[in-house]
This record gives C-alpha cells, sequence and structure tokens, in this order.
C-alpha cells in the first residue's frame, strides 16, 4: 500500500529542549501504527508534528504527497477539519453539546446540514454501542462511554487519518480494551490509518506496525 502520510527527519525544539531528533516515520493507507515511550519521551510533540498541529524546526511532513509546510493556515485547518481525526485522553468533549451533537460535529464544521450529519453520527455510534444515549449530555456519561463518543467524533466524516493521543489513558483496563477494539474494527472498516501514541504495551499489540520513542529519538 501507497504511503500517506510521511516524516523525515523531523526535529522539534522547545527553545534548547529538544523533544523529537530526526525522527523518520511512515504511515500506509488504512495503517494502524503505534508510536510507544515514557511520559516526556516526546511521543505526543511527534504526533502533532505529523498532525500539522506544531510545525517542525527542521524537516519535512507529508501528507498525500504535500509538504505541510507548503499549506497555509487556512489549508492546514481545512485539512485537520475535513481529512484528519483526533481522539485525546480525556475525550474532550463539549459539555453544553449532546451525545449526538458531539459525534456529529466535524460534519456540521464542514457545512454539512443537521439530518444527515446526525443520521451519520447516529450511525457511527450505533456501531460503538451508544444508540440508546443520543441525547445525553457528556456530563451524564461513563468514561467508556465518553471515550466513545470521541472515537464517534473522530472517524464521523471518513477521514484519511485518525491521531489518537493516550486514547484508553484513562480508562480502567476492561474499558480500554473495549474501546481500543471498537475503535480500531471501525477505522480499519472504513480504509482510515490511525496513529496511536502510548505508554502501554497493551495498546501498542493492536497496531500493525510499532513504533519506540526515547528522549525524542523514533526507533
Amino acid at each position: 500500500m501507497n504511503a500517506i502520510l510521511r516524516a523525515e527527519g523531523v526535529d522539534l525544539l522547545y527553545g534548547t529542549h529538544q523533544a523529537v531528533n530526526g525522527a523518520d516515520f511512515t504511515l500506509r493507507r488504512g495503517e494502524v501504527a503505534a508510536v510507544m515511550g515514557s511520559s516526556g519521551s516526546g511521543k505526543s510533540s511527534l504526533l502533532y508534528c505529523l498532525a500539522g498541529v506544531l510545525a517542525p524546526t527542521r524537516g519535512t511532513v507529508s501528507f498525500d504527497r504535500a509538504t505541510l509546510s507548503s499549506l497555509t493556515d487556512d489549508e492546514l485547518s481545512t485539512l485537520r477539519r475535513e481529512r484528519f481525526g483526533f481522539v485525546f485522553q480525556y475525550g474532550e468533549l463539549l459539555p453544553e453539546l449532546t451525545v449526538e451533537e458531539n459525534a456529529a460535529l466535524p460534519l456540521r464544521l464542514a457545512g454539512q446540514r443537521k439530518a444527515p450529519a446526525h443520521a451519520a453520527a447516529g450511525e457511527v455510534l450505533g456501531r460503538l454501542g451508544m444508540t440508546e444515549l443520543l441525547q445525553r449530555r457528556t456530563s451524564q456519561l461513563s468514561g467508556g462511554q465518553s471515550q466513545r463518543v470521541a472515537v464517534a467524533r473522530a472517524l464521523v466524516h471518513r477521514p484519511d487519518v485518525v491521531f489518537a493521543d493516550e486514547p484508553t489513558g484513562a480508562l480502567d483496563s476492561t474499558n480500554a480494551a473495549a474501546v481500543l477494539e471498537e475503535f480500531l474494527k471501525l477505522a480499519r472498516d472504513q480504509g482510515t490509518a490511525v496513529v496511536i501514541v502510548t505508554h502501554d504495551a497493551t495498546v501498542a499489540e493492536y497496531a500493525d506496525s510499532r513504533y519506540t520513542m526515547t528522549d525524542g529519538n523514533l526507533k
């Protein structure tokens, strides 16, 4: 399969601290890749470089043959909104919205009308076992339920790549395994590639390829 995302010689400096040191990374279409490392190893910094959130100090990141540094801020925003998805450790849901509204948000931001956006969100949430909770507020959800909503939001617009930063780090082991399995099955079914950064070797076992990051060095 062809590479959809590639990093070559990526450095990222915060002042004099080198968070990422000469990282090379390749992600193929539909592939699940895990980047393992302890807290402070630089794995989240690398993730945000790959997603175009942070600009590398040196080196290049390219997505679908376009170099991210050549894109304008508006083009990067469109890319992240329409072709990328994100799952964070604590979900980062909007408390004023319902489950259905949270999951439909990427489609609504892209200009889709309410009815089809909510229908698409309901379909994805149904696959994650959330059909009975569409009108709940996020304050009424358990941790596992909240993370399922975050997964639905990341996948509802069928992005090319989802970036997941410790997606099960706030869950107990039982919920973590269930959410991760549902997340990756849904991603694979729709051909979405996934980059997961994690400190947990159990999570990395679900990936097709595995990298390890230590003191900014990726291997």
